[in-house]
């Protein structure tokens, strides 16, 4: 680990280019953040990373990892003193903390920016505000309101309102009184009830915002889940023209109106009849967004520490058909629960593929261990070269 001098850090000019060898700082020590921290070091920056664990994907490939709470003020003074810019992996991250590091240094995204994608009704009342479509929903802080709840909620999904990702903190209800013991088995918390659907299938769009307003986007993903956890992104112009456009203006017109500035994630729900309607945003790189690790000149990652760093933001344009299959923890357990490691030099066989493993010394189910994209030069070369990383894995067929 590297220990540069308190000095290295410092609020300086805010709107000006960062000079290589500056640090720039993380909170939140998981795979978004060591992927950012190689797409930070590539470009001459060093990185610190602010995580509670003793060890960590991101603190490993950081050039200095503080060990502490998200909301320790003497840590958090350690980063600004440090760090020039300062940014976060996970939006669950404490808002004030982002705030607090603000007054000292650039932070991408800000706090308050932060703050609305970690509560959901904040987060559905602010996509309504500005004119994006959602679907029908009403806030519930208590069984009073489920008792109210329009007809036309149901059914639905409760979802609660703070710390849900990943289809934790969800619950599909079919009628009035299921709704009311899904509110029980999570714990009373407030909630959002979000009426359910008719969906053909879902997409992300990855934008990026700099501090003068220029604003890019990335090509839409088309996404599959599979017990609530994205499975699979694929980038091969199957999403149709008119709902890509659609789809990138709004994302655009969102994270002008948070003031956003980084990377943002906005999930659109594409509905039968070709509506669309936001489902939420995350307010950092996604994984949707690591297929542009292969198949972007800069990735979502390198982005990020633009933005940060105050240098032009890159082209985002496909430089060939992608997709990104996502690594759980399940791949390291066979039939019988044993241990083993996959196969991944018969992944690698697979033409047009790049595995990216995040360091995590213990595979479980569900836990994201890493992923692989995969690359084609047409959509059915890439289709065929899914199947086949799928088949090497055991995943479902893709």
């Amino acid at each position: 680990m590297s220990d540069a001098p308190p000095e290295a850090g410092g609020s300086g000019d805010r709107g000006a280019a960062l000079p290589s060898g500056t640090w720039l700082g993380i909170l939140g020590g998981g795979q978004l953040g060591r992927m950012f921290c190689h797409a930070a070091q590539a470009l001459g920056y060093r990185v610190a990373v602010l995580d509670p664990a003793e060890t960590c994907p991101a603190g490993m490939a950081a050039d200095r990892h503080l060990r502490a709470a998200y909301d320790d003020p003497e840590a958090l003074d350690r980063l600004a003193d440090l760090c020039a810019a300062v940014s976060t992996e996970f939006e669950n991250v404490p808002a004030d903390s982002l705030r607090r590091l603000a007054r000292r240094v650039r932070v991408a995204p800000g706090g308050d920016a932060v703050a609305v994608a970690q509560d959901r009704m904040a987060e559905k009342a602010f996509i309504r505000a500005a004119g994006v479509p959602v679907a029908p929903y009403a806030e519930v802080r208590g069984e009073d309101d489920l008792a109210g709840a329009p007809g036309e909620l149901f059914p639905g999904i409760l979802k609660a309102a703070r710390l849900g990702y990943d289809g934790k903190g969800q619950v599909r209800v079919a009628d009035r009184a299921q709704a009311q013991a899904a509110f029980r088995s999570l714990g009373g918390v407030p909630c959002v009830l979000e009426a359910l659907q008719p969906l053909d299938y879902e997409i992300s769009v990855v934008v990026v915002r700099d501090a003068h307003d220029a604003v890019v986007t990335f090509s839409p993903s088309r996404n599959t889940h599979r017990d609530g956890i994205l499975a699979l992104s694929l980038v091969d112009g199957s999403v149709d023209a008119r709902v890509a456009d659609a789809a990138r203006a709004h994302a655009v017109l969102l994270a002008r109106r948070l003031d956003y500035q980084g990377v943002l994630c906005v999930e659109f729900f594409v509905l039968k009849d070709g509506r669309i309607v936001a489902n939420e945003i995350a307010p950092r790189p996604h994984n949707s967004g690591h297929y542009t690790q292969d198949a972007c000149l800069v990735s979502q990652f390198e982005q990020q520490a633009r933005v940060m760093a105050g240098l032009p933001i890159g082209d985002t344009g496909l430089l060939r058909p992608a997709a990104m299959l996502n690594l759980l923890g399940d791949l390291w357990f066979g039939p019988d629960g044993a241990r083993r490691e996959p196969d991944w030099a018969a992944v690698l066989a697979v033409s047009g593929t790049r595995l990216h493993l995040y360091g995590k010394a213990e595979p479980r189910p569900g836990r994201k261990m890493g992923h692989v994209n995969v690359l084609g030069d047409d959509p059915r070369q890439l289709r065929e070269r899914i199947a086949r990383v799928a088949a090497v894995l055991g995943l479902p067929d893709a």
